[in-house]
């Protein structure tokens, strides 16, 4: 079974947090998790704020927990409230509906981890995810 590398997740990190400061976000705080939804590498730049760390894990916790990226969850979130709250209940309130948890595909297509940022709007923290990811030769997927 394929499986997300430490090299891999250290370039998402690294890519993502340059295509922030390329493009003007805010400070960013990036969480990469493999399949099995463990923290396999993560950075917090200067300034950003205290519960980033925890926004961006659960937006790449909740997307490999449901199988689609955070956007996703998001839009079904408004669509089926009480299914989101059944969701945010069996989850312990770990997973946030809100793009910026992108799902990392390996070239066979299979699922090998989640990448969840958060700093600025969920589109800027989505697009930095997409770079992290496509910079390590890996597919992102954002459901769109």
């Amino acid at each position: 079974m394929p499986s997300l590398t430490l090299d891999q997740a250290s370039t998402i990190v690294d890519a993502a947090l340059r295509k922030g400061r390329e493009t003007g976000c805010a400070p960013l705080t990036v969480a990469v998790l493999d399949a099995g939804g463990h923290l396999v590498a993560g950075k917090r730049e200067d300034r950003s704020g205290i519960m980033r760390f925890d926004i961006a894990f659960g937006k790449a916790w909740g997307a490999l927990g449901m199988g689609f990226p955070s956007r996703t969850l998001g839009e079904r979130a408004e669509k089926y409230p009480a299914f989101f709250q059944m969701l945010a209940a069996v989850s312990q309130g770990r997973l946030v509906a809100a793009a910026g948890g992108v799902l990392i595909r390996d070239g066979g297509g299979d699922i090998i981890g989640a990448v969840g940022i958060s700093g600025d709007n969920s589109d800027k923290d989505e697009a930095c995810a997409v770079a992290g990811i496509v910079a390590a030769g890996l597919k992102a997927d954002t459901g769109t």
